[in-house]
């Protein structure tokens, strides 16, 4: 089980300090940009080592793959012989994505482009899914919701929103407030600079939006085709997935995670699942697990290299 370290004494520092002040220092990414069947784009930054193993990785709400947690891991896995993938979701990689519509917790069909992508490089005979908060809810459900090309074999995820409904309402309490600000800001941004493209894209809310569930009843739920936020939130859910997911497949969320609701913790479901395993440490904040005595190796690190040894 994860032990934090004693400087990091509650779930807020256990989440912020690997987000700030953590420094992975690998070997630049090469970029390849490929196009989506509705003529958008997608940047995807490899690692490559001529593996016949690969991890892709998922990042979270308004990350990319430059966070340090996706850095983290795509050096440890590098580092063990694999070649990797950490792609970035639309409007992610630096640059706005060309359609009115972005990405959401459940843009499966962007994860299944980029697999096709790799499937036809003919070149991969093991492929592992492994994602973070956001990116572990769509990488649950992607996994639950079709039938999955034979290469890909297991899958690990952490922090993830199981319940988005109940995550977001927990997200939105004021002991949260500093998380929801932060990603309120960068959401209304990317608002405005698709503003510049898209005119008709009505930007007079922005200044009411308090909370990251309006948000997504004005932008999120109806750019991507849902009716409202209640309704994007309950079917793109993973936790109405995983009773289908074929792989084996470990989710690790800490008890203490202030991002998840306790809908986000189904050990009762999962007891008899016969591929899907649910781990709930005490202790490890959101995307959090830092440790020190292991050549720059978190712990969250070292459980997906172990599980899908």
């Amino acid at each position: 089980m994860y032990t934090a370290p004693a400087f990091l004494f509650n779930a807020h520092l256990e989440t912020i300090y690997p987000s700030l002040l953590r420094r992975v220092g690998m070997k630049p990414y090469t970029r390849e940009r490929i196009c989506t069947p509705d003529d958008d784009f997608l940047d995807l930054d490899w690692l490559t080592q001529g593996a016949s193993k690969l991890i892709i990785i998922s990042h979270g709400l308004e990350g990319s793959s430059q966070r340090p947690y996706v850095k983290g891991l795509a050096k440890a896995g590098f580092n063990q012989g694999c070649d990797i993938l950490a792609w970035n979701f639309r409007g992610c990689s630096g640059e706005i994505n060309k359609q009115l519509r972005f990405y959401h917790s459940g843009a499966t069909e962007d994860l299944h482009t980029v697999l096709e992508h790799v499937k036809n490089k003919n070149q991969y005979t093991e492929i592992f899914l492994m994602g973070f908060s956001l990116g572990g809810n769509l990488t649950l459900k992607y996994l639950g919701e079709r039938q999955l090309f034979p290469e890909i074999k297991k899958s690990v995820v952490f922090s993830v929103p199981l319940n988005l409904q109940t995550s977001c309402a927990r997200i939105s309490e004021p002991s949260n407030w500093i998380y929801a600000r932060r990603f309120l800001k960068s959401l209304k941004q990317k608002i405005l600079r698709k503003h510049i493209a898209y005119p008709e894209l009505n930007t007079s809310w922005l200044p009411q939006i308090k909370t990251i569930q309006t948000f997504d009843d004005r932008y999120t739920a109806p750019l991507h085709g849902y009716n409202n936020a209640a309704e994007y939130y309950d079917r793109c859910s993973s936790i109405h997935f995983i009773h289908a997911i074929p792989i084996p497949t470990l989710i690790i969320n800490a008890r203490n995670d202030p991002f998840l609701s306790n809908d986000c913790y189904p050990t009762e479901m999962l007891k008899h699942h016969a591929n899907v395993k649910l781990e709930t440490p005490d202790r490890g904040g959101h995307v959090g697990f830092a440790q020190f005595h292991k050549s720059g190796l978190y712990w969250s690190e070292e459980k997906a290299l172990q599980f899908i040894k």
